[in-house]
């Protein structure tokens, strides 16, 4: 497990490395352009993070002695586009196919007036994210660990991780006076979410099955094309509904205040995982 101590003291670093880096560049970034400020605290505390992040790879990667991709249990994909495009359908179709029942039941109701400007930025979190993050959950992190566990525990891990990666988000305070203690007074208000258990379980729940479709996705076809695909035919869809639809009421237990809440979005990655194995035992069948 002397792996998966390095890659949590590397995770620690980052965050403690984000808080102290994030004041001085929310002073220092407004005197080179005008342009960075337009943006709030925690907008350069992410982007803290992020260089941290980058800055601490290079030193855990030599701790690691990483060689290649072979070292994290990855392998060349000669189908690589047809899994980026099969996970794209395989997330979006049944995702789409929901939106349209909820928007007939009048759960969802379509905007009066679409942001189309909006849509660009939706298409390029589709794209960027999904690439950034499964090259670090799916890539690096489950690659470490089974380098060390079972593939069920790495699988574990990975997924508890990411749900929580994404579940502790800061509240913007762009009025708060910035000190050196800003960064881990972040760090602090992420937790607030957790002030309310139930959404806070269901979210998670919802997050953590994604990330193990995802890890199974990674697992079954040792390459990361298939989760990348996944991931963003989940982000492009659910962007889309968000900017083209309004909600009216909620429908626990089925649906939430979101879509990572209630037994509708479970069902919905349960289905995609369903036809996922279906389509990966089709795929890679010998054809005649």
């Amino acid at each position: 497990m002397k792996d998966a101590a390095k890659l949590f003291a590397y995770f620690f670093a980052v965050v403690i490395g984000g808080a102290l880096l994030a004041p001085p560049l929310f002073w220092t970034a407004p005197r080179f352009s005008a342009f960075f400020a337009k943006f709030d605290f925690e907008s350069f505390f992410h982007r803290a993070l992020l260089i941290c992040a980058l800055a601490f790879l290079w030193p855990l990667l030599r701790s690691l002695r990483l060689r290649s991709f072979r070292d994290l249990r990855l392998e060349k994909n000669r189908h690589a586009l047809r899994d980026v495009v099969a996970g794209n359908l395989l997330a979006a179709v049944p995702l789409f196919v929901a939106t349209i029942a909820l928007i007939a039941t009048r759960i969802f109701l379509l905007k009066n007036a679409v942001p189309w400007n909006a849509f660009g930025a939706v298409l390029a979190a589709a794209i960027v994210v999904p690439f950034i993050e499964e090259l670090f959950f799916r890539g690096l992190f489950l690659g470490i660990l089974l380098r060390s566990v079972r593939p069920v525990v790495a699988a574990l891990i990975t997924s508890g991780f990411f749900a929580i990666v994404h579940f502790l988000k800061a509240p913007t305070r762009t009025n708060e006076t910035v000190t050196w203690l800003s960064g881990f007074h972040s760090i602090a208000n992420s937790f607030a979410q957790f002030a309310d258990p139930m959404m806070m379980f269901a979210s998670f729940t919802t997050l953590f099955l994604i990330g193990w479709i995802l890890a199974d996705a990674r697992l079954r076809t040792r390459s990361l094309f298939l989760p990348i695909g996944l991931h963003s035919g989940w982000i492009f869809v659910a962007g889309v509904v968000g900017k083209m639809t309004k909600r009216e009421t909620i429908i626990l237990p089925w649906l939430g205040a979101n879509l990572l809440i209630g037994l509708l979005p479970l069902a919905l990655g349960l289905i995609t995982w369903a036809l996922m194995i279906g389509w990966l035992r089709y795929a890679n069948r010998p054809h005649s």
